[in-house]
Formats: structure tokens, C-alpha cells, sequence
């Protein structure tokens, strides 16, 4: 992947400092990405299929509402006490990025109640400059929808180039928007090198394949270090 410059120097993703761990504690992957892509259906759809296998919780971000954990709740997609929410009163990405205090204590919260493998981080719906913070997160994706448009991966920005997974999601809306997929794959591949890119529709398959097989393997390579 091309690099960018910071103080003149070339500056890839794979640069970026992560998290200091301590073993055994719960991977957390943030989730990310504009309004009305699909975050909170997609995980909703990871822990309906991981929930009998994993013990997990989720943290969700909206400016002044409870609405998406509201929505997990309503859905039962995991117990009450396991689905917390932040309020973050202004720009999203201030919670996830620049000041991650109240998402911190969240996640001390869920891990104090909660014997946890897994935490999943919703943020609120932000634009292409979303990202995480390495301090809040382990591993984040960044999910997109076809709706927006095939020009979307070329525009490029932080959540599209530096995810740790780039997710296009509503592909069975590609015909009646006239998106080109492959566009998309070329255009995505060429902003992110070998960074994962996977296209989905949870129309069409529920369960999120692509983005569960990437979950587990993270889990995977977390447990083994």
C-alpha cells in the first residue's frame, strides 16, 4: 500500500501502534461507518451467530439517543445486561477517536459484570474520516453501503484505507442504484492494498459469512499470542 507522510516521513496502517493487551482479555473490534450502512444490522447478525459459541457484548455510540442498542434489545440479539450504550452529545468520532473516556469506562463496566471473549464497538454513524482510536480498539471495520454509490472506496479516507477490514455491504442494491461491484472491489483493493475487502448483502445471507470467518480468525490469532 502507497504510503502518506507525517512530518515528511512515509507512514503506512500497519505503522499504527496498537493496543497494549494483557492476556486473556476480551478482543475488542470496533465497527465503524457513514449512517444508514448497516452497522447495527451487521452486528446484530454477529451476535446471533456467535453468541451460542462465545460470551460477548456490545457497546454502542449515538449522539443523544439509545437507539441502536435499543434496537439489539428489541431484537434480543444478546441479554439486556449485555448491550450498553454511550451517548456521546457531538461529533461521533470525538468518542472514538479524541476523547475515548466514556467508551473506556463502558467497557471496564461490561467486563467488571461479564466473563467476555469478545466486545464489539459500534460507532455512531460518522463519515470517511471515522476511525477508531488504538487506545479503544484491538481491530476495527469499516462498513459501507452500494447505496452510496461505486465511487465510495475510491474517495478514499481513514475508515476506508486503514480498517482492519473494509466491509460493502447492500450489494443485492447494486442493479437498482447501477453500482458496478467489480468498480468496487478494484477501486477498494487499490486504496487498501492486502487489506481485506469483503462484499455482502445481508438480505441474502443473514449470517454474515465473510465478516464471521474474519472475526474468528482474529479471535484466533489473539488467543494464540
Amino acid at each position: 500500500m502507497p504510503p502518506h507522510f507525517i512530518d515528511g516521513e512515509p507512514h503506512r496502517h500497519h505503522d499504527r501502534p496498537k493496543r497494549p493487551r494483557t492476556a486473556g482479555e476480551p478482543l475488542r473490534i470496533g465497527i465503524g461507518g457513514p449512517v444508514g450502512s448497516g452497522k447495527t444490522a451487521l452486528v446484530a447478525a454477529l451476535c446471533r451467530e456467535l453468541r451460542d459459541e462465545l460470551s460477548l457484548a456490545v457497546l454502542t455510540n449515538d449522539i443523544y439517543t439509545t437507539e441502536d442498542a435499543d434496537f439489539l434489545r428489541r431484537h434480543a440479539v444478546l441479554p439486556d445486561n449485555r448491550i450498553s450504550a454511550v451517548q456521546t452529545g457531538g461529533c461521533p468520532h470525538t468518542a472514538i477517536r479524541d476523547d475515548i473516556t466514556a467508551n473506556l469506562d463502558a467497557i471496564e463496566d461490561l467486563i467488571a459484570a461479564h466473563d467476555l471473549d469478545l466486545i464489539l464497538v459500534e460507532s455512531g454513524g460518522d463519515n470517511l474520516t471515522a476511525t477508531f482510536s488504538s487506545g479503544l480498539i484491538d481491530v476495527q471495520i469499516f462498513v459501507v453501503d452500494v447505496a452510496g454509490g461505486d465511487k465510495v472506496p475510491r474517495k478514499g479516507g481513514p475508515g476506508v484505507t486503514y480498517s482492519d477490514l473494509l466491509v460493502v455491504n447492500k450489494t443485492d442494491l447494486a442493479p437498482m442504484v447501477g453500482a458496478d461491484l467489480d468498480v468496487m472491489r478494484r477501486d477498494a483493493a487499490t486504496a487498501r492494498g492486502d487489506l481485506p475487502t469483503v462484499l455482502i448483502s445481508l438480505r441474502d445471507d443473514p449470517s454474515a459469512g465473510p465478516v464471521k470467518t474474519w472475526v474468528r480468525e482474529q479471535l484466533r490469532v489473539t488467543q494464540a499470542v
